[in-house]
């Protein structure tokens, strides 16, 4: 027998289009999907980012940036991260971690990971690619929608996707060259959606799980955001694949299928919010806003 299970999205919605237009809440809507508008997350993909108040799940995304994503992974099998830092936390913007001494002679050396890559700023696509477009226009790509269960733009005249800077967004730090990027520093999104980085830095993939324990760091007061002493940096235990460890250890985590009914009704119905307290509807929704359910199985 199946556990009860837990919905990251506990939102009060109205079903839209609906006769007696009752307000149920996303936990409700979730608990009557059926188990096939439910996606298996591949563990294959996924990064535990260890810290001492807890685990920060990461699903990457190899079908926007394979090299990128190839690279992170090899840099968590070597154990590269193990001892890290996040050295910024700039507050309604991004958490960063590093390597403190990434400047200096004390640098951790890596091992079979490749520094400097070439940029994944976007991605080619057919027709076979996932897409799951929204309805409503965007003002920073021709299309917006979702690909494999990660917020997504793309142009059809250049036949080009990329993922979009939303809350819990995972990317790759860079300098001014675009190659500068290799996975060794990364960042998380943790305020309002900066989609004017979109097609400007490589992202990766996204947080399953896990984001109040990166969003609630103390501030950075250097510029940025950065902290300026060791001090105040919160210690990285581990960046540990999921697949490598024992299954006993790994987490089975379930995310709404993007191409289901049930999500086209809980989007549709986030668009049109209605019920006693709710005024006047949009009629609208950001791509940035639409929920991306996660439950453990």
């Amino acid at each position: 027998m199946r556990t009860a299970r837990r919905f990251t999205f506990p939102l009060l919605l109205l079903i839209a289009n609906s006769p007696m237009l009752v307000a149920k809440t996303m936990t409700e809507i979730l608990a009557a999907s059926p188990a096939n508008d439910w996606r298996v997350v591949d563990n294959t993909n996924v990064l535990y980012l260890n810290l001492a108040v807890g685990t920060v799940v990461i699903e990457l995304a190899p079908q926007f940036a394979p090299n990128h994503v190839a690279n992170i992974k090899a840099l968590a099998s070597e154990g590269y991260y193990d001892g890290l830092a996040v050295v910024r936390s700039h507050d309604n913007y991004v958490v960063q971690w590093a390597d403190p001494n990434a400047d200096s002679a004390k640098a951790k050396p890596l091992i079979k990971a490749k520094h400097n890559l070439p940029a994944e700023y976007t991605a080619s696509y057919s027709d076979t690619f996932a897409f799951t477009a929204l309805p409503d226009s965007d003002g920073y790509a021709p299309l917006v929608g979702h690909s494999y269960g990660f917020a997504a733009a793309r142009n059809p005249e250049t036949k080009t996707t990329w993922l979009a800077h939303c809350y819990g967004a995972v990317g790759v730090s860079r300098g001014n060259e675009d190659n500068s990027g290799d996975g060794t520093s990364l960042y998380v999104v943790t305020g309002h959606a900066p989609r004017h980085l979109d097609q400007n830095i490589t992202l990766v993939g996204r947080v399953l799980q896990g984001m109040e324990l990166l969003s609630s760091l103390p501030r950075g007061t250097g510029p940025l955001g950065f902290y300026q002493q060791p001090s105040e940096y919160t210690l990285i235990d581990s960046v540990k694949l999921a697949a490598q460890l024992p299954t006993t250890q790994q987490r089975k985590l379930e995310v709404l299928r993007t191409d289901s009914k049930t999500f086209a009704k809980t989007s549709e119905s986030q668009r049109n919010r209605g019920g006693d307290w709710y005024k006047k509807p949009a009629g609208y929704i950001e791509l940035c806003n639409v929920a991306l359910p996660v439950r453990a199985n």
